[in-house]
């Protein structure tokens, strides 16, 4: 798999369609991002004269031989094709598996001319993870044509995003700390939700003349947007990032998120770093136990950062203020916690800065 980058790079050399892949596989959560690089490529296609489009959604009782037949069938127009196969779950099943390996196989067979591919098929796919970027369906995909993984914002790229976001419609932040806290207020109204983000900025360009955007007109202007996921808490608790931390529970117990979920979620990450804190201390390899845990993304960044920081005793006091939060959130009292619960998640997250 290739990242976002590469496929500008791709786009860029895209002259003639004789240099276009028969087959685009696009991964990822975040849906801002995916959107804009399936229409780059989209419109890249239809220049080049891929102007019949058909959409196949792959749902209970799919019949995967449409796809089959959608590279095979050539347009009643004489038109070259774009086909795009979203399949939501990233879970084709054992028949749409063999299916996808089969469909593989046929592109690899076919001659391409000095016109290119009669039809180009677009593949389009959640999140992966390890396992099935392993499977054999998935990695014939990939050598038949290009896989493109989305990856999500990390959040301390975040302001300099919008930064870019702002530039490309004219316009930029205040020079100096005033600018930074800018950048960073927008950041925190808008963090996990990108596609609100986008119109937030978007608005700022219709508010506002091109140049420079003062503190007060940011302010003034944009909206809380925020969603937070329940996993990412864990990240700001690894980041050691307390207001951020605070920030999350508070938007999700406004949003009535179950603390039971986050609960657990706060617990396992407790259990693996305090796992990987003892492996640290007696000199074992930590990358080769994340991987054993299945650490990967932000967090493989996050935990060696986090080991350096966290104290052992202050680690073990929040593993048993976890395991305090699990008795209260069943009913038992406890007179060490908090009395709201989402309090003692604030406490746990002190306990990691």
């Amino acid at each position: 798999m290739v990242k976002v980058d590469a496929l500008q790079a791709h786009l860029k050399s895209l002259s003639s369609a004789s240099a276009i892949q028969p087959l685009y596989l696009f991964s990822g959560d975040e849906p801002l991002l995916m959107m804009e690089a399936m229409d780059q490529l989209r419109a890249t296609a239809k220049k080049l004269g891929y102007t019949e489009r058909e959409v196949l959604l792959q749902e209970r009782g799919f019949d995967w031989g449409a796809l089959m037949n959608a590279g095979q069938t050539m347009s009643l127009f004489g038109d070259k094709r774009w086909v795009e196969l979203r399949i939501p779950t990233g879970k084709p099943g054992r028949d749409g598996a063999e299916a996808l390996k089969q469909f593989a196989a046929q592109i690899q067979s076919q001659a391409v001319g000095p016109d290119g591919p009669d039809t180009v098929v677009c593949i389009v796919l959640p999140r992966l993870d390890g396992k099935t970027k392993t499977s054999a369906w998935f990695s014939a995909l990939d050598d038949a044509g290009m896989a493109i993984q989305i990856d999500s914002l990390d959040r301390s790229y975040l302001p300099s995003w919008i930064a870019g976001r702002l530039k490309k419609q004219g316009q930029e932040v205040e020079s100096g700390p005033e600018g930074q806290r800018s950048l960073e207020f927008i950041a925190d109204q808008v963090e996990g939700n990108l596609i609100a983000a986008h119109q937030e900025i978007q608005k700022l360009g219709l508010l506002y003349p091109t140049g420079k955007l003062t503190e007060e007109q940011i302010r003034s202007a944009i909206l809380k947007v925020a969603r937070y996921n329940v996993f990412e808490v864990t990240e700001a608790m690894l980041a050691g990032d307390l207001g951020r931390l605070n920030r999350m529970l508070d938007g999700l117990k406004g949003e009535g998120e179950p603390l039971v979920l986050i609960l657990w979620s706060v617990t396992e990450e407790l259990r693996i770093l305090s796992k990987l804190k003892a492996a640290s201390d007696a000199g074992e390899s930590v990358q080769q136990l994340m991987r054993a845990n299945r650490v990967w993304g932000n967090k493989e960044r996050l935990y060696p950062n986090a080991l350096r920081r966290v104290q052992p005793l202050r680690l073990r006091r929040a593993m048993q203020v976890a395991a305090g939060l699990d008795r209260q959130v069943k009913g038992l009292y406890s007179a060490e916690l908090p009395s709201d619960p989402w309090d003692g998640l604030r406490l746990v997250g002190s306990l990691l800065r």
